[in-house]
């Protein structure tokens, strides 16, 4: 019963904002963000999150952050509905991608690719690019713990962006060692708290951290190519590739998982860093002090502080 509650809530907002063009559903989306979801208690941990990565901004900086915020949120919602006009090749782009470049260096490599990515902007928008230009291989995502929505958000996906969505856990890891060991490609979202993950420090503080990316890229000899999403004035986006991340070679994997793992995390905080208010400040991605670990993330941070005792 809950599902269909949700789910009918959730077709109805699609719906609504179906009743609008693109740019005019982005705008009231982000008012409804602005004005009215942001103004409840679901700010309350993106203030607190703001305060401890920023202690020297102001409470009306940190006002203003979570304001750009919720107004992101609240287009991302609303462009779901438009989501098959969103394109980057067309009569209508809404997409420019820069740093081509530095991907067809990567790819020239034939090593299979890891893009990887954070919640950043509409970050449904790497994989509608990925797919115009011809990249093949799969997304990873963490399907919705609704069925119903998710079945719609996986057609959508499948439609616009990657055509195989690679859900997480064993089967999804053992698809994502095929494809690349065929060279393909791999788009991957690494912002997200992972509750098996490694501590690596993120604005200061340790937060478990996947180390997939990292262990692909060290077992497979995968390029790692981190990529940025902007949005670019209502719904309109650049998607920016940087140079690839390559991986230590210090002879201890589990030290290089860390060291890698940690590279990636310092690229998706300097990106955090240069728009905070396209960055998802709602999520809970840092570790409590004392906070128990996990088997997978204990190993990892004896690993981290067996590294730590080398360099010095």
């Amino acid at each position: 019963m809950r599902y269909s509650i949700e789910t009918a809530g959730f077709f109805a907002v699609i719906g609504f904002f179906r009743l609008f063009d693109l740019d005019r559903a982005s705008a009231i989306g982000g008012w409804v963000g602005r004005r009215l979801v942001g103004r409840t208690f679901l700010s309350h941990r993106a203030r607190r999150n703001l305060r401890l990565s920023y202690p020297d901004k102001s409470d009306a900086e940190i006002g203003a952050i979570i304001s750009e915020m919720w107004d992101n949120l609240g287009r991302v919602m609303a462009e779901y509905a438009h989501f098959d006009e969103i394109c980057w090749r067309g009569p209508n782009p809404r997409i420019s991608v820069g740093g081509l470049d530095l991907f067809e260096a990567a790819r020239a490599r034939k090593q299979g690719m890891i893009l990887v990515s954070a919640h950043f902007a509409n970050w449904e928008i790497m994989p509608v690019a990925a797919r115009e230009y011809g990249v093949t291989g799969g997304m990873v995502v963490r399907h919705a713990n609704n069925p119903y929505v998710n079945r719609w958000l996986d057609r959508l996906r499948s439609r616009k962006g990657m055509p195989e969505q690679i859900s997480k856990g064993a089967q999804g890891t053992r698809r994502v060692y095929t494809l690349l060991r065929k060279g393909e490609t791999i788009l991957m979202l690494a912002d997200q708290r992972a509750s098996e993950g490694i501590r690596v420090p993120f604005f200061g503080r340790d937060a478990f951290t996947t180390p997939a990316p990292a262990a692909l890229a060290l077992k497979l000899g995968a390029v790692i190519v981190p990529v940025a999403n902007r949005r670019a004035g209502g719904a309109h986006f650049h998607m920016q590739v940087y140079p690839p991340i390559e991986p230590p070679n210090s002879g201890d994997y589990d030290q290089d998982v860390v060291l890698l793992t940690a590279a990636i995390t310092r690229f998706i905080e300097d990106r955090v860093r240069e728009c905070p208010g396209q960055w998802l400040w709602i999520h809970k991605r840092w570790v409590k002090e004392h906070a128990p670990l996990r088997k997978r993330a204990l190993a990892q941070g004896l690993a981290a502080a067996k590294g730590r005792a080398i360099s010095e």
